[in-house]
């Protein structure tokens, strides 16, 4: 034997020993790989049925949405209703408030004038029978002076 094939016995020794320390990691690897997979596979297993019932509600949600839209397109349609109703209403309002405004000017006027007519016909019928009275009175005292001066 030759010095290379010495080499040659002690390379492949080496090489040996490295296969056989690496086995150790690469067999272990594999245990932790098949826990790993078997891990998946159980996850897998359980989400399944998960996945079907989130699809499911998914669905139930979906359907509720479509409801819930037609639900916000009547109550739309409802409050545009009430918007012209409610426009209606201040129109009437304002032409109310301003007939009133009219009507109040109209009626105001003439009664302002039947008011101060009738406290001027009370105060001058109330002067006149003041008047009438004094008249009277006068008319009396001068009767006495009269008739003391004749007896």
């Amino acid at each position: 034997m030759s010095g290379g094939e010495i080499a040659a016995l002690i390379a492949a020794g080496a090489f040996a020993m490295l296969v056989l320390v690496l086995c150790v990691p690469i067999l272990r690897l594999r245990h932790t790989v098949d826990a790993a997979t078997r891990a998946i596979n159980d996850i897998n297993d359980r989400t399944s049925p998960l996945l079907g019932n989130v699809n499911t509600t998914v669905d139930n949600v979906n359907t509720a949405l479509g409801q819930v839209q037609v639900t916000l397109d009547g109550v739309n349609t409802q409050l545009e209703r009430i918007d012209t109703i409610t426009s209606h209403a201040s129109t009437v309002s304002a032409n109310v408030a301003n007939l009133a405004t009219v009507v109040t000017s109209a009626a105001a006027n003439p009664l302002v004038k039947v008011a101060s007519f009738g406290y001027g016909l009370r105060r001058a019928t109330r002067h006149r029978r003041k008047e009438e009275e004094e008249q009277e009175v006068r008319a009396e005292i001068k009767e006495r002076r009269r008739s003391l001066r004749r007896k």
